[in-house]
């Protein structure tokens, strides 16, 4: 007889995903007004590769970019209701078992801890379900996101090319290491 093999489900790119502070849900067109209120800021994009990402038409194309993407969350504070930014899911390669998680940026009033680090394990809860492999390409100059990823136990493993032509620090985050970090900080669920 011969053993059935198992299939990997396909990976739901857009869920909702709710937690206690943040409410990701896929992308829409009409959020385009809220979404470019929170990217206009000239300060969240200072040590992007993209630095000028805060002009219209240069955010008028992030925005493009996330909508064909068919992986992009409009970020939500459950308290106020407001959007206060945005990330998504791209790359998934099943056979590799392996998914990218960025584009990510959050008004400035949310930077710093308890947020993206909410937005980054509802992410990595949901892709855990479907990958063993999760990796995220930063900017060589941008240090403040490379210690966001660290925080939450991502490794840095190496560069890869970016997708304007340039080179990027790769992180990763296995599903194992996940696991064991989320345990030496005492996370649940």
């Amino acid at each position: 007889m011969v053993a059935d093999i198992v299939k990997p489900v396909p990976f739901e790119l857009q869920p909702t995903l709710a937690g206690e502070l943040l409410e990701l849900r896929p992308l829409r067109e009409e959020d385009w007004p809220a979404l470019y209120a929170v990217g206009a800021d000239p300060l969240i994009w200072a040590l992007h590769p993209e630095p000028d990402r805060w002009t219209e038409p240069k955010f008028r194309n992030y925005f493009r970019g996330a909508m064909e993407s068919g992986g992009a969350f409009v970020v939500i504070d459950r308290r106020s209701g407001q959007v206060i930014g945005s990330s998504r899911y791209a790359g998934y390669n099943e056979d590799a078992r392996e998914i990218e998680i960025g584009w990510t940026f959050l008004a400035r009033a949310y930077w710093g801890g308890e947020y993206n680090q909410e937005m980054k394990r509802l992410m990595l809860r949901h892709a855990f379900r479907f990958v063993e492999r999760v990796v995220f390409r930063v900017g060589q100059e941008n240090a403040r996101s490379q210690r966001a990823l660290e925080k939450i136990g991502a490794v840095r493993v190496g560069l890869a090319p970016d997708v304007r032509g340039g080179m990027a620090v790769l992180f990763e985050i296995t599903r194992e290491r996940c696991l064991l970090f989320r345990e030496s900080l005492g996370v649940r669920g």
